[in-house]
């Protein structure tokens, strides 16, 4: 495929799919736009005379058929925000099904002595020709199974980190989530939980956290646990055997919340688990070197929850009403380029929103 061509196909399914939706609520789009879903299959060159006309009638034409700009996005997204939102049971049925078919969040997304015993030579995630061998004092530090008593919790929150939560109102209806799942140790406390809410039942947290902003847990180990004291008894996930660099980091971290007497938790991604689910997402488009942690735990949170809402996923500069953002609700530091593939990630958060497999919060959140 030519370079590009896979975003466009991902773009054109998501075309495909607002049609859908559009034709679901007719009363809020032109009447010249309500077509057939017959005109909706796809033509041999990948785009549909539905699409064409869905084109042509509610999205500007790209400047160059294979870059798709921020300001493209943005339409198709007021677009989408024209449909009320509701969940579709049979897709998000489905749709968990398959995630639970290729990965097995429930028994497999974390490290336990029940999935890997005394003995096991595991292989790391991404440098997968490289083995840990689990010798008792690592066993131990595994949960005997999967912590998550509660399972499946009905409502969940994954909160992104992105800066459209400012301003947003929304902590008070993610501190109503039965499950809240958050992403690299972001702030909580003072101004921002308004924003973003205060309670936390799992945070993952990235080794380079660790050694860049804690100096590896030697001068700046006091910082780190008085910071982690504010996720209350939240568990701490990383990928300690996602590369042999993170492996005695993510240890030290274990270590250092058990001899300070912590009332946090520390889990380890199952390395395993994030290669099916890599190889899960590969097949929908998503090749980069990596996924990001966000679509890691908000496909977690689809096997694991009745009901997933997406708060602070945004990875645009600026609002549907051009306001800028930046990228982080507490910071501006962009990502590593070329690591993750966020156009064809959201390409594909966005349709499992309008399939009503999840929610994806677009604005600000509705106050009592």
């Amino acid at each position: 495929m030519r370079p590009g061509g896979t975003l466009f196909a991902l773009v054109s399914s998501l075309m495909l799919l607002l049609l859908l939706r559009l034709l679901w609520c007719p009363e809020d789009v032109p009447a010249r736009s309500r077509l057939s879903v017959e005109e909706s299959r796809e033509d041999t060159s990948g785009t549909s005379a539905a699409l064409r006309t869905l084109w042509n009638l509610t999205t500007p034409v790209p400047r160059s058929r294979n870059r798709y700009s921020e300001d493209d996005y943005l339409q198709i997204i007021t677009n989408i925000q024209r449909c009320p939102w509701k969940r579709q049971a049979e897709e998000y049925d489905n749709f968990r099904a398959k995630l639970a078919s290729c990965c097995d969040a429930v028994q497999d997304f974390v490290v336990s002595q029940n999935n890997t015993p005394v003995g096991t030579n595991m292989s790391y995630e991404v440098e997968s020709k490289k083995q840990i061998h689990i010798r008792e004092n690592i066993f131990h530090m595994f949960p005997v199974s999967q912590p998550f008593v509660d399972y499946p919790y009905n409502q969940c929150a994954v909160v992104g980190n992105g800066g459209i939560l400012n301003k947003s109102l929304c902590g008070a209806e993610i501190d109503k989530s039965d499950f809240v799942f958050r992403c690299n140790l972001p702030p909580i406390t003072g101004s921002a939980s308004k924003d973003v809410g205060s309670k936390t039942n799992l945070v993952t947290v990235n080794p380079s956290i660790i050694t860049l902003k804690y100096r590896n847990l030697k001068e700046e180990k006091a910082r780190f646990l008085e910071d982690i004291s504010t996720y209350g008894d939240a568990f701490l996930l990383l990928p300690a055997f996602s590369f042999r660099a993170n492996t005695g980091i993510s240890l030290k971290v274990y270590q250092t919340l058990k001899e300070s007497n912590m009332r946090q938790k520390v889990l380890f991604f199952h390395p395993r688990y994030l290669r099916h689910l890599a190889l899960f997402w590969r097949t929908k488009g998503v090749t980069a070197f990596r996924l990001s942690t966000g679509l890691m735990i908000a496909s977690i949170a689809v096997e694991l929850c009745e009901n997933v809402k997406l708060y602070g996923f945004w990875p645009f500069s600026k609002t549907v009403e051009e306001t800028p953002l930046s990228h982080h609700y507490y910071d501006n530091k962009l990502p590593k380029h070329g690591f993750h593939q966020m156009p064809k990630e959201y390409s594909q958060m966005l349709q499992l929103h309008m399939r009503g497999i999840l929610k994806l919060q677009f604005s600000k959140c509705e106050t009592a």
